[in-house]
């Protein structure tokens, strides 16, 4: 369908004017969770419509779009985000995340770190951090208003002593600027430190529980831990992938004909780092010719 029968980027203006508010009180105030009215879109709750409407209010003519899921470009959900952004503003898309201007992405982050005319839209399941140790809204709300977060730590604490250690994988908990708790959405442990100090803005959209929150530029972001108890990463020591051979991404295990292998998880990056050793390979034959 042309793009002359919608709005541009799909929502109305007065909408998109509204979700913008949202995210700039968001960046004004990292980590804190900001209430939005969200709108109804094409696909279902839950499947990403919170970081859709970030990426639908902000995206311009200018900008280059990247949609990952779990690292891949190629995913069901990031080829249908792909194809509705594409199709009411026809934006250029990208699968490297370096020529992007906006990635929106779910349970992941590229490898490449962002730079500072970069901004980093994440899909939220649950964006309410204190849900672990209590379920009622309003009791989450006045914890976050008296920064009292005794019921997280204990929680943690629980972990160590029946298993040994933090247990707690993707949505681990973070501080943002020293001051609220927040959600990181289901990224990897791996990825939670590009957050810290990072030069790109994060922008975090949850359509079902209608709340836009955000880790602006140069923000402190530190995973809560016990110093005898420290935060640690998924290891990948002596793994590499075997398309690319990087040893220095997050890894998926795959198999092929009943045999473990290990790949990146960010395609984008593999297929860069794959086409680079290629011309290397071939510069090298030249040569020796």
């Amino acid at each position: 369908m042309p793009q002359s029968n919608y709005n541009y980027a799909f929502l109305d203006e007065g909408s998109k004017k509204e979700i913008r508010r949202s995210a700039l009180k968001a960046v004004a105030i990292p980590g804190y969770q900001v209430p939005f009215a969200s709108r109804e879109l094409p696909i279902g709750r839950g499947w990403g419509t919170g970081g859709l409407q970030l990426t639908l209010s902000l995206i311009g003519k200018q900008d280059t779009l990247k949609v990952i899921d779990q690292g891949h470009d190629d995913s069901v959900n990031a080829v249908s985000i792909k194809k509705l952004v594409e199709s009411c503003s026809e934006v250029e898309t990208t699968t490297n995340s370096e020529e992007a201007t906006i990635i929106q992405t779910r349970h992941r982050i590229p490898e490449i770190p962002l730079r500072e005319d970069q901004i980093l839209v994440l899909q939220v399941p649950m964006p309410e951090p204190l849900r672990r140790v209590e379920a009622k809204e309003k009791e989450t709300k006045r914890l976050h208003a008296e920064m009292d977060y005794s019921t997280m730590w204990l929680r943690l604490y629980e972990d160590i002593v029946r298993w040994g250690k933090i247990t707690i994988g993707a949505d681990y908990p973070s501080m943002a600027n020293h001051r609220y708790i927040f959600n990181p959405s289901p990224i990897p442990r791996y990825d939670l430190l590009k957050l810290h100090q990072s030069d790109g803005l994060y922008l975090f959209g949850a359509g079902r529980e209608k709340k836009i929150y955000a880790i602006p530029p140069h923000t402190d972001v530190i995973p809560l831990q016990f110093e005898d108890y420290p935060f640690e990463v998924e290891s990948f020591s002596g793994l590499s992938c075997h398309l690319c051979g990087s040893q220095e991404s997050y890894l998926d295990e795959v198999y092929e004909s009943g045999t473990k292998k290990h790949q990146c998880s960010d395609t984008g990056y593999c297929q860069a780092r794959q086409k680079e050793r290629s011309t290397d390979d071939e510069q090298t034959v030249a040569a020796s010719n």
